[in-house]
């Protein structure tokens, strides 16, 4: 492993659902629980957790199947709900939440989901909750409106069908160069930061690491996936990750009605090329650009309004007493914390600030 930044330590905590492997900061104080996103870990987060301010303490746990954590299978039948599980039984260790202090949430992009899902389940343990272009409430691809609308009754165009084969081929053979447009690491640079910026070589050594800690198979990434007649031709399964963020079976839109409601904080960058409007990984938006030939056109298949439905479920939260702030950073990619670092930690440490 990769040496830590000074003061911070990783430990694995066994459970009764999963051996969870967790990157902790210095300090002390109230527990700042940050999940990473898909094709990530825990250490995305590692100089974001060095700036959090006096009276808090970062941690990082992988997510199953990533990073240093075990890597049980995912039943996408249950959205995110095996993480938001796995994250209840890890919090049960005294030494994570001492006192049984409530904790603050972040979640950046999948983790996003995790956060939402955690929060439905368990209000009560949650005194903050901070999405990071966070995936849409309704999952990612086969939805037409706010209202998380599919555009086919079977889901098409989402699940692990979804996912590049040349990435998880790439994937699979531990690639840490960047000779193809699908090596780990150029789809890091293109996709979490928006181009020409990258973080050190040193740090980029250290995530493209960590990426290839992460298990594949249908299980695991990308999941598997069902023929489907409708366009572009496969549908979710029920096994793996990017089965449980299909709309098939995540749907968030709960989040609205959960009492009590702690405040919320959605951050994003304005020049997301994942999670957004005009997403590159969204087969409505590729079909409509020529990308993904057999396009049916915008009123079968338009391009997944992922912001619009991620701000519909947070109004309705707003509707019902709860507190959200939206911050977005112009310039900025799919990963603020790491893009607009500076940025990133003065609006997280305020919104904690605010939200003890």
């Amino acid at each position: 492993m990769t040496d830590l930044l000074p003061g911070f330590s990783c430990t694995t905590y066994a459970t009764a659902r999963l051996a969870t492997h967790v990157l902790a900061g210095p300090g002390s104080g109230a527990p700042v629980v940050f999940l990473h996103g898909n094709v990530s870990s825990g250490r995305f987060f590692e100089e974001t957790m060095a700036a959090l301010p006096a009276g808090y303490r970062g941690l990082a746990p992988d997510l199953r199947g990533f990073g240093g954590s075990e890597a049980k299978p995912v039943d996408a039948t249950r959205g995110v709900r095996d993480f938001s599980d796995d994250l209840h039984a890890l919090f049960t260790a005294p030494e994570l939440r001492q006192g049984g202090a409530k904790v603050h949430l972040v979640g950046w992009s999948m983790g996003g989901a995790v956060a939402m899902q955690y929060a439905i389940d368990h209000a009560a343990d949650v005194a903050s909750v901070t999405l990071i272009a966070p995936v849409s409430p309704y999952g990612f691809g086969g939805t037409r409106d706010a209202a998380g609308t599919p555009c086919f009754e079977d889901f098409a165009g989402s699940g692990g069908g979804a996912a590049s084969p040349q990435l998880v081929e790439r994937l699979r053979a531990g690639d840490t160069g960047e000779e193809s447009e699908f090596s780990p690491r150029r789809v890091m640079n293109q996709f979490y930061f928006r181009p020409p910026r990258r973080v050190t070589r040193e740090r980029e050594d250290l995530l493209v690491e960590e990426i290839l800690k992460m298990k594949l198979g249908d299980d695991h990434y990308p999941g598997d996936m069902i023929l489907s007649p409708s366009w572009p031709s496969m549908a979710p399964g029920a096994r793996g990750i990017n089965n449980a963020l299909s709309p098939k079976h995540l749907n968030l839109a709960r989040f609205a009605e959960i009492d009590p409601a702690p405040p919320v904080l959605w951050i994003r960058g304005d020049a997301d090329p994942i999670v957004s409007d005009t997403s590159l990984f969204d087969f409505g938006f590729l079909g409509k650009q020529g990308v993904v030939p057999g396009w049916p056109g915008d009123e079968v298949y338009p391009p997944q309004p992922m912001i619009a439905q991620t701000r519909a479920v947070l109004d309705a939260y707003r509707g019902r007493g709860g507190r959200v702030r939206e911050e977005v950073l112009a310039g900025v990619g799919h990963s603020p914390h790491l893009e607009a670092p500076e940025a990133f930690n003065a609006r997280l440490a305020g919104f904690l600030a605010e939200a003890r």
